[in-house]
């Protein structure tokens, strides 16, 4: 047993020689990397130099030309001197003048998100103040000496096309809003299209639109929503199509691709948009007399005080109270026509009998006066005295384009409609 003890310890011990003999190597090389000089590796060296750099002087007439430009847009419930305030404007004869004088008077009635631009010097002294009035036109104010004075610079109007297409899901209002369109031009959307399209009888979810529309911007921003210059309007499978055209400098309408004209000489209907809570039929439950009768008109539901429109031109042939109409309005056409306009709550100012009245005037507003349950408009249309349903009744167009006006027309409206086409093939939400 000791003489196998005795062997094993020998052999540890050559073991642990062969290891230390074996690494002696390793450790020289180890050793060798680590004393060799950094610069004989051809290493760069690094040196820190530290030198003072003289700055460039500012003599006191730089500073003193030295001028800041801010920009703020208006909110509702600014003073003067808040939005100054926000323009870091400390200046109190500017806010004076701003306050006070005649010339800032349309500054005084900024509406909401207009944008003012100011110009300050190093204390906060106005130099001059910019800001867009009415119809583009631009106000600059400027300091000159101890006051200020304003002057107008004529808009630099820039009108730009938009393309929207949409498809009806809800509402038609809902569709234009999910496509980014304005409100402005989805209203005209129903105008070009209320004597084909009953807005609200014949949408169905799967209709679709396409609007290419005019904005105007007067120095990038945006001043109003212009005309629709062309538009399609696909309704149950049927599609409809309009170009603007103008005929001269100050009148403009919507015709089909063939030329014809699509304004009605009636509208549709008196209220821009709304609900028919009860249509036209011989029997009906009156809700308020408890019986069955014939409802010859139409009721469109709405707020009280929405504007009534006149359906056509014509003359007003009696305004006041009478019987269950309440407050109504009767008004006289051509060919044997007229029209009536029941429950209303007030009457446009200035409204009387023998007044002559255009398509579209407003002339009333809505009420519940007379016998009704809730605020409505009763609407009839009516030929040689007998009422006809005014959703259902041909209407009337006005006239074509001219002769001497359709070559013209036609090579635009090619041009539009073929756009159109293309437009609604791409099947895209948004196009500008």
């Amino acid at each position: 047993m000791l003489t196998q003890n005795a062997h094993n310890l020998e052999r540890k011990k050559k073991l642990r020689w062969f290891l230390t003999v074996s690494t002696m190597p390793l450790l020289g090389v180890v050793t060798a990397f680590g004393l060799v000089p950094s610069n004989n590796l051809g290493l760069n060296t690094e040196k820190i130099v530290i030198e003072q750099l003289a700055l460039p002087k500012t003599t006191s007439n730089e500073i003193a030309n030295t001028t800041f430009w801010h920009t703020e847009r208006a909110q509702p419930g600014y003073t003067v001197d808040e939005l100054l305030q926000r323009l870091n404007v400390k200046d109190a004869a500017a806010s004076n003048y701003l306050r006070n004088s005649a010339d800032a008077r349309a500054f005084r009635k900024l509406s909401a998100d207009k944008e003012v631009q100011a110009e300050t010097d190093t204390t906060g002294a106005l130099i001059s103040l910019s800001y867009l009035g009415e119809q583009g036109v631009k106000v600059v104010i400027k300091k000159q000496g101890d006051t200020f004075t304003a002057k107008t610079v004529a808009a630099q109007l820039e009108k730009r096309l938009f393309v929207r297409t949409g498809e009806i899901k809800t509402s038609l209002y809902a569709a234009t809003d999910a496509a980014g369109m304005p409100e402005a031009a989805a209203d005209q959307l129903t105008q070009i299209f209320s004597g084909d399209v009953d807005f609200h009888h014949d949408l169905k979810p799967g209709d679709r639109f396409t609007a290419v529309y005019e904005m105007t911007y007067s120095n990038g921003a945006l001043v109003k929503a212009g005309q629709i210059q062309a538009a399609e309007f696909i309704n149950q499978g049927h599609a409809y199509r309009a170009v603007r055209f103008q005929t001269d400098a100050s009148h403009s309408d919507y015709y089909t691709p063939e030329g014809k004209s699509l304004k009605k000489a009636f509208l549709r209907s008196p209220i821009a948009f709304s609900r028919v809570s009860s249509g036209f039929t011989i029997s009906r439950f009156h809700p308020v007399l408890n019986t069955w009768r014939a409802h010859k008109g139409v009721d469109f539901a709405a707020p009280t005080g929405t504007p009534v429109k006149a359906t056509a031109n014509g003359l007003v042939s009696f305004v006041g109270k009478q019987n269950g109409y309440g407050n109504v309005i009767m008004l006289k056409h051509q060919s044997n026509v007229s029209t009536v306009y029941g429950h209303l709550s007030r009457f446009a100012n200035g409204l009387h009998n023998g007044q002559r009245i255009t398509q579209g005037d407003v002339i009333g507003y809505v009420g519940m006066t007379g016998l009704a349950s809730g605020p409505h408009l009763h609407y009839e249309y009516k030929i040689d005295g007998q009422q006809r349903d005014p959703l259902r009744v041909a209407l009337p167009n006005t006239l074509p384009v001219s002769g001497a006006n359709k070559v013209a027309f036609k090579k635009m409206s090619d041009k539009f409609i073929a756009s159109l086409v293309q437009l609604r093939n791409t099947n895209l939400a948004k196009l500008d």
